[in-house]
Order: C-alpha cells, then sequence, then structure tokens
C-alpha cells in the first residue's frame, strides 16, 4: 500500500522544489537518529552548516543556498528533535549535552573535521552552545537574531506565544507567526510548513541554559532583526559587541521569524563578506 502524505509532507516537498536543481539530500545516522540534510555548492567549497530556527526546518534557507554555495559547500539540517525529515532513534535525546553529541556524529558522518557555523534563533542558540563544546570544529560562527543567547525573550513574545506553545495547532501558529512578522512577508509556501509544523506528533525541541559567550575565540557574527519581537535587538547588539572578535550588523525592515527570508541579498552578502 501506498504511504498516505501529510499536509506537512506536501508543504515540506512544495518548498523543497525551491532549492537548486543539483541540491544533494542525505541521511547521515547518528546514535540518535537519522538526520536529513540539504548539500548544495561545489565539492571542494568550505563547509557551511546552517541550523534553522524552531519549526522552520532546513528548507527555510532556500532563499540563501544559491548565493552562498556559490564557494561553499552548504548543509542545512534539519535539526533532530523538530519538524522535518529528521528521525528520533536509538539513544534517547534528553539534553543539551545530548544534543553535542549528535552534532558530533552529524559532522562525522558528513566528514566535517571543521565547519563554519551558522544558525538562526533556536538554531543560532545551538551553534553557540556546539561552538563553545567543540571550537576546534567551529572555524567561524555567525548567529542570525539568536535568542536565549545575548538576551532572554521579551515578556509579550512569550505571552503571544503560550497558546502555540500550549495546544499546538495550524491556526494558532499562523496566527502567531502573522503577528510577528507583520509587514514582512515571508514566503507564503514556507509560512505553510511553519504553520504545519505544530501538527507533527512527537516534536520537541531540547532547551538549555543560555551559554557563556565569553567563552568563544573564533570571530562572530551577530546579524540582528530590526523589529525583532522575540527580544530588544538594541541591547543585544549592545551585548554581542562586547566579544572581541565580533562584528554586529542590524538588518532593516526584518522580524524575527521572517529571517533569514527577509532581505536575502543584504543577509547572503554580510554572510559572505564575513565567511570569505
Amino acid at each position: 500500500m501506498p504511504v498516505s502524505r501529510t499536509p506537512f509532507d506536501l508543504a515540506y516537498d512544495e518548498l523543497r522544489a525551491q532549492w537548486p536543481d543539483s541540491t544533494d539530500d542525505r541521511d547521515i545516522d547518528t546514535p540518535y537518529g537519522r538526520t536529513r540534510v540539504h548539500v548544495y555548492g561545489p565539492a571542494d567549497g568550505a563547509p557551511l552548516v546552517l541550523l534553522h530556527g524552531g519549526s522552520a526546518t532546513g528548507l527555510v534557507w532556500f532563499a540563501n543556498a544559491p548565493a552562498l554555495g556559490r564557494r561553499h559547500r552548504v548543509h542545512a539540517v534539519d535539526i533532530l528533535g523538530d519538524a522535518g525529515r529528521t528521525v528520533r532513534g536509538g539513544t534517547p535525546l534528553r539534553t543539551a549535552d545530548d544534543l553535542m553529541g549528535w552534532m558530533d556524529a552529524l559532522l562525522d558522518g558528513l566528514g566535517l573535521a571543521a565547519t563554519h557555523l551558522c544558525g538562526h534563533s533556536y538554531g543560532a542558540w545551538l551553534a553557540v552552545r556546539y561552538a563553545l563544546h567543540a571550537p576546534r570544529r567551529v572555524d567561524r560562527l555567525a548567529l542570525i537574531d539568536p535568542t536565549q543567547v545575548f538576551a532572554g525573550f521579551r515578556p509579550r513574545y512569550l505571552l503571544r506565544a503560550l497558546p502555540h506553545l500550549v495546544r499546538p495547532s495550524q491556526a494558532r501558529a499562523t496566527a502567531f507567526l502573522q503577528w510577528e512578522t507583520a509587514g514582512a512577508h515571508p514566503d507564503e509556501a514556507w509560512q505553510r510548513l511553519y504553520a504545519l509544523a505544530a501538527t507533527v506528533p512527537g516534536r520537541k525541541l531540547i532547551a538549555g541554559s543560555r551559554p557563556r559567550v565569553a567563552g568563544l575565540r573564533m570571530p562572530v557574527l551577530v546579524m540582528l532583526a530590526e523589529h525583532s519581537r522575540a527580544h530588544d535587538a538594541g541591547k543585544v547588539a549592545d551585548r554581542a559587541r562586547k566579544l572581541p572578535q565580533s562584528t554586529v550588523v542590524v538588518l532593516p525592515g526584518a522580524t524575527h521569524h521572517s529571517l533569514p527570508l527577509t532581505a536575502p541579498q543584504q543577509l547572503n552578502e554580510h554572510l559572505m563578506a564575513f565567511l570569505d
């Protein structure tokens, strides 16, 4: 019998079609489960691992991959525990330390002794934790509107997110996303995928404490959304500039959840300039 495809599966495939034709979908086995990675760019390009925000999936980088993939070998990951084509299995994933073990195994499976690492939102928190865990494996670190790294969430943001978190549904996820991205107009196919992620059973992100960013030793790029409702961009910028090897950029007109889709050309230019 054919396997039935859920609305989330259909939305996932719709967004996958927006990636370049030569993109390779790889499934990497780790002790914690099989991880889906979308790989694009020259085989001899400098490796770049991309970690998405909650519910976004690795496909969210579709507007960035064509530019980044000219000089880099892009690896866009579906994070374990979130919606996507990554599947839990084997060793239970319970703590932030387990996430570090998963990342170690993922880079080993991709054959990456070291890489540039870029994350958005939750993915930025994960990227910072990993850069502190395995600094020799991270050449440069790029953080896009990082949450729970330099500052906490705004209370109003948490209140708006609460119904979506307590009783997840497509309608609640859509309402929350429309509130946070008002005026930014992110891609409609991606918005559908984000909202339908709330319907995926067993989805659970692993949270943890705020990392000690003072321990970062590699160059760090911090790109912030001017109109982020998740946190105070000015406060985050001030704290990020205290890092000795930091570059801080504010992306005009962007909101937290509309990244990395808002003004992708501008985001790509800052990111490529930093990585090169």
